[in-house]
């Protein structure tokens, strides 16, 4: 029963390493070792290319949880997957590091990390709050640029 869900894995592990391929790596500038895939082309169409890495990339996420990979793998690869969307969302810099994060590549990584190496097991839960706290401290220190961003329009200006 164990080889035959190793096999089943293997299948679906060469489905992954083949979409991730395609989207961080397929093609290459030549004479350089610069490699870069669908990804970073479709995002020049606002919207659609930052929706379709994204579901892409979730899809990818989803077959490899389903697949009973640890909890704390899942965290790394949504992590991943959360600062291309994030990053790359944003004009010209969305751009640059599309070319360069490749999360799909990333999480391919860890996956085969975790079954090969035994690499990234437990539950994570170390690093889902170290992952909180760093969200907060983001989170707060934008709210007192805010903060101090009114308090220069609108304050008492002597």
């Amino acid at each position: 029963m164990a080889l035959t869900k190793e096999v089943k894995l293997t299948g679906q592990l060469a489905w992954v390493q083949r979409i991730a391929h395609l989207f961080d790596s397929a093609f290459h500038i030549p004479g350089t070792n610069f490699r870069f895939g669908l990804d970073p082309l479709l995002n020049f169409i606002p919207i659609v290319g930052d929706a379709s890495g994204f579901m892409v990339g979730a899809a990818l996420v989803w077959v490899m949880a389903k697949h009973g990979v640890s909890r704390k793998v899942i965290i790394l690869m949504v992590t991943n997957l959360a600062i291309d969307a994030i990053v790359g969302a944003i004009p010209l810099l969305g751009w640059v590091t599309d070319f360069y994060f490749k999360s799909n590549n990333r999480n391919l990584k860890l996956l085969q990390e975790h079954y090969q190496e035994g690499k990234h097991g437990g539950s994570g839960t170390g690093l889902l709050i170290f992952l909180l706290l760093i969200v907060f401290l983001i989170m707060a220190g934008v709210i007192y640029l805010f903060y101090l961003l009114l308090h220069w329009l609108f304050g008492p200006h002597q």
